[in-house]
Parts: C-alpha cells; sequence; structure tokens
C-alpha cells in the first residue's frame, strides 16, 4: 500500500529527553550553575523543559527564529529560576548545543524497527529541527545511514505543519500523497500536518496524549509499526 515511510526524528527515534537530560546536567556541572543561583539540576531540567517546549510552539508557528530561540532559551530559564544575571547565557546555550545532539539514545525499538522496515521501504526523515544539529543527532544514534532523504524546515523553507513541508517532501521523493506514511510524536504537526495534505498518519503517543481527532493509526511502541507495515 505504501511506498515511502517518513519519520519525525526528536521524541519519535531519537530519545531528546535522555540525551537532553545528561547534557543539561553536565552544562550545570560545568558551568557550576548551582553557585549563581539555579537551585538543583532537577529544577534547572525542568524548567528548561518548559521554556523549551513553549518557545518550540513559538518557532513552529514562525513568532520567533532559530537564533531568537537561541538567545532567549537560557535567558528565560535563569530569570524563572530567579538568576538575572544572563552574562553567561550565550556560552551555556552553545555549550548545550554542542554537548547534546552528541548523545546516542534511542527511543525503544528504534533500530529493530528501522532494520524491519528498511528492506522493504526508502526510508525519510521529515523534522523541524536544525540541518546541522539534526546531523549530528543521526550520525550519533547511528541511524543516519537508514534514510534516503532528510527534510528540515532550513532546506524545504517551511516547518511542520505547514503543508509546504509535506509538499515539498513528496517532490523530493518522487510520490504521491496516497503512497506515504508519516509517523510522529506530535499530533498537531506530525499527524494532523500529513494528513490536511492526503498523507496517512502514524500517532506515536507512547504518553496517551489526548487527542480530538482520529489518526489513521495510532500506536505506543514503535515495534507495532509491524503489523500495520
Amino acid at each position: 500500500m505504501y511506498k515511502h515511510i517518513f519519520f519525525d526524528l526528536d521524541h519519535t527515534l531519537w530519545d531528546h529527553h535522555r540525551n537532553s537530560k545528561i547534557a543539561l546536567g553536565e552544562v550545570f556541572e560545568l558551568f557550576q550553575l548551582q553557585e549563581i543561583g539555579i537551585p538543583s539540576m532537577e529544577q534547572f531540567y525542568h524548567k528548561f523543559n518548559e521554556v523549551n517546549h513553549k518557545l518550540w510552539l513559538d518557532y513552529e508557528r514562525s513568532k520567533i527564529s532559530q537564533a531568537e530561540l537561541r538567545h532567549i532559551r537560557f535567558r528565560q530559564v535563569f530569570s524563572q529560576l530567579g538568576v538575572n544575571n544572563h552574562d553567561s547565557c550565550d556560552l551555556v546555550s552553545d555549550t548545550y548545543l554542542d554537548i547534546s545532539p552528541k548523545k546516542p539514545h534511542l527511543l525503544p525499538y528504534t533500530k529493530e524497527i528501522l532494520d524491519y522496515l528498511s528492506p522493504k521501504y526508502p526510508l525519510h526523515i521529515i523534522t523541524n529541527g536544525f540541518n546541522e544539529i539534526q546531523d549530528v543527532k543521526m550520525n550519533s544514534g547511528g541511524i543516519k545511514h537508514y534514510f534516503k532523504h532528510i527534510i528540515t524546515s532550513q532546506n524545504s523553507g517551511h516547518k511542520k505543519p505547514d503543508p509546504e513541508i509535506f509538499h515539498y517532501a513528496l517532490e523530493q521523493v518522487g510520490a504521491k500523497p496516497r503512497e506515504c506514511l508519516m509517523i510522529g510524536d506530535t499530533f498537531y504537526t506530525d499527524v494532523l500536518g500529513a494528513m490536511q495534505v492526503g498523507i496517512d498518519a502514524v500517532f506515536f503517543n507512547p504518553n496517551d496524549q489526548r487527542h480530538v481527532e482520529r489518526p489513521t493509526y495510532e500506536i505506543k511502541h514503535l515495534s507495532e509499526l509491524k503489523a500495520i507495515l
């Protein structure tokens, strides 16, 4: 039924939470953040996740740029944890962006399902992540070789759920919407984004997120793709 499979990367294959937490722990120790008033590593990690989630929503809705996201992210984290001295924020940001993508951890069953699917279908990535960082992540996780095309918001000029990024992806692989399947963890950007242009979608939903509209398929573990494909 399908001729091409598209995957999201972060939170779908590459374990962003685990890799980010390890990187933030290294940043916390390297910059001795407790000494400047950051209460604890756990609070630093949770506040980063909260701030990062909101800023990524703004980025995906074109309210802020990539440069703005990077510039203000740690400033907001520091301020919300009661630290108003932002002198080190740019260096903290650069260090985090250097460390985090180099972490190798993948979500459960990632390599198993890629090994299963790659002999059967051409596999591709569609991500809102930044070119240079996503490339490092895939190399670190040892999965880049599985994918024929890496479609990013930078090389396409559009961000999910904009239909244009999916049209761009279809042009790159030379396929029609009905010949493709999109797999991702974010209902709004991955699932609805794909379905609005006629691409079937798998909602990877390990945390039982609530949603109103119905995806083509829904799974809790990547291994469940074997029953679909």
